[in-house]
């Protein structure tokens, strides 16, 4: 059994891996797992399969499999996890090679991933979305705009929106995306990322950066805003959606960590599915 700290030089071979996989988990996108590596120590494990070792939050360790459980070998799953690790996280369609005795799992609201048609958010439906509908109306009405792919030109420019947002938000960096996104910026290209910048009478306003998580859905990694632009977000998710319906059916928003103010902001939204991923443990005897 081999171990390396996760780096760049992982992309390729994990990148392949979890296009292959097909899952709408957030967590299975080497940009992802690349650009909060520190604060998950994340390692790459080589064995028989390969795996990518990280903690929670909370401090759990666990596995996350960088192959098909489904085809797995039940016996070398229980090896692996011999060791006090659980796996996670693992897909409500994999639970399958779970529900023979010794094994427990469990799904945690905190871990689960807001996804939305979209349809829903290129239109914003009916009465329960009339103010997100309201809001974009109102941006439209009061601000002369403009939208860009992020590219080398403009990135400056989504750089300079996040720390303007990051000053906005009143908190210490640490306690922020902030510099998971800077980097994911810094490194667009290399973490096969993309995304829209936004200007409100040719100020930068905004911008929106993530990528496929399979066929049928595209993740929102980071999203930023200067507030001061009133239905900034309401329009950007908006705009995006209305760009990305020609390809996909699904936005993946990820989730929301238990965070109250991240919680009630996705929410708000109503999402069509949320996505639940289990922690996978052996059974104590």
């Amino acid at each position: 059994m081999r171990r390396e700290k996760l780096s760049l030089e992982h992309r390729a071979p994990l990148y392949g891996i979890f296009r292959d996989l097909r899952l709408s988990i957030s967590e299975y996108s080497f940009a992802n797992l690349f650009l909060f590596r520190e604060a998950h120590e994340y390692e790459v494990v080589f064995d028989d399969h390969m795996f990518v070792e990280g903690k929670t939050y909370g401090g759990e360790k666990f596995l996350l499999p960088a192959f098909d459980l489904r085809k797995a070998d039940i016996s070398y799953i229980r090896k692996v996890m011999d060791g006090g690790h659980m796996l996670f996280p693992v897909a409500e369609e994999q639970l399958g090679l779970f529900e023979g005795p010794g094994f427990a799992h469990e799904c945690h609201e905190d871990d689960m991933d807001y996804v939305f048609t979209v349809e829903k958010i290129s239109t914003y439906p009916g009465k329960k979305l009339h103010s997100k509908r309201n809001l974009l109306t109102q941006f439209l009405n009061a601000y002369e705009h403009e939208k860009f792919p992020i590219d080398a030109q403009r990135r400056g420019d989504a750089l300079g929106i996040l720390e303007r947002w990051q000053k906005e938000s009143g908190m210490p960096a640490e306690e922020t995306d902030y510099r998971a996104c800077r980097e994911a910026l810094e490194l667009q290209d290399e973490l096969i990322l993309c995304g829209g910048i936004y200007y409100v009478f040719g100020e930068p306003a905004g911008f929106i950066l993530g990528e496929e998580i399979n066929e049928e859905m595209f993740a929102l990694h980071f999203a930023k805003g200067l507030t001061k632009f009133k239905g900034i977000y309401q329009f950007m998710y908006n705009s995006c959606a209305g760009v990305l319906g020609a390809y996909y059916k699904y936005l993946n928003f990820e989730q929301d960590l238990g965070k109250v103010s991240l919680r009630q902001a996705k929410s708000s939204y109503h999402p069509d599915l949320m996505i639940k991923k289990y922690r996978v443990r052996l059974r104590q005897s």
